[in-house]
């Protein structure tokens, strides 16, 4: 029978991400995909939230792609992709939190005689979830947040002055933060239909060659854990969708209609079996 509970899907690339998030959910239940996928579903306390965890590995078109089997499979009502970034900006510092606006996939054009003539991509966030980050940062005196857009693109980042970067200030000037898998989830969120999908992330280093000295002083674990704490802000303050089934009402009751009975939303632990009377 389908899980009536409303559930949101939480997104990882990397361990430490995963880790950061998965200590704000309890009573988690491990499920397999029949193609091996694994996700952790549990409760989000205080919420009427299942959280669905998943760690995917790094890269855009590979979070696209199981984040359009994990769509499928678990039926969210809404997807986040929390994780770590580096900051594009002088004043996004490290330890700050951005949320993105829309997401752009930076590797899209076409190579000329003349030079690479870009094809910006972009993808919006979600209004919804936007408006109750902006409104849970208001209580979190702790936390610094931006509500930029984000760069999405396969590559690590650890020169300011490198081509790729000097492409993303000529192309994509507004962009506060650079990561790996943003664009590829919420493609796919939107490719789903009607689906809620923001990407948060904390900036752990200033995309330059102190990357490594950053990452070393445990800035990436300090990064993952302010934008776990905003992700989980944000679904205290957003809403499942009107008609989604509270998980704090119970399993549903059987209803009898004349010749049928409608267990749809009920739980059973044995065979259910019935006998028909009367004439025909």
């Amino acid at each position: 029978m389908p899980d009536m509970q409303p559930t949101v899907l939480v997104l990882t690339a990397l361990p430490l991400e995963y880790a950061a998030i998965r200590a704000h959910v309890g009573e988690r239940d491990e499920r397999v995909h029949r193609d091996g996928t694994r996700a952790e579903v549990g409760r989000l306390t205080t919420t009427s939230w299942h959280v669905a965890l998943a760690e995917l590995g790094m890269g855009a078109e590979r979070a696209g792609v199981l984040t359009t089997q994990l769509i499928d499979w678990l039926r969210p009502e809404a997807v986040l992709f929390v994780g770590v970034a580096g900051s594009l900006k002088d004043d996004i510092e490290i330890g700050d939190v951005v949320v993105g606006t829309q997401v752009y996939e930076i590797h899209g054009g076409k190579q000329t005689s003349e030079g690479f003539l870009v094809r910006p991509k972009a993808l919006p966030g979600s209004q919804a979830l936007e408006q109750a980050a902006r409104s849970a940062v208001r209580d979190m005196p702790g936390v610094r947040a931006h509500f930029v857009p984000i760069a999405t693109g396969d590559v690590v980042l650890t020169d300011a002055e490198s081509e790729i970067a000097r492409f993303i200030r000529r192309n994509y000037n507004d962009a506060g933060a650079i990561e790996m898998e943003g664009s590829g989830a919420l493609r796919a969120a939107h490719l789903s239909g009607q689906l809620n999908a923001l990407v948060i992330r904390g900036i752990s280093d200033r995309a330059d060659a102190e990357k490594h000295t950053a990452d070393a002083s445990g800035s990436q674990q300090r990064a993952a854990e302010q934008a776990a704490a905003v992700a989980v802000a944000v679904l205290h303050k957003h809403r499942p969708r009107e008609g989604s089934s509270d998980p704090e009402e119970g399993p549903q009751k059987a209803t009898y209609g004349g010749d049928h009975i409608d267990f749809r939303g009920g739980t059973f632990h044995g065979p259910v079996t019935g006998k028909a009377g009367g004439r025909r």
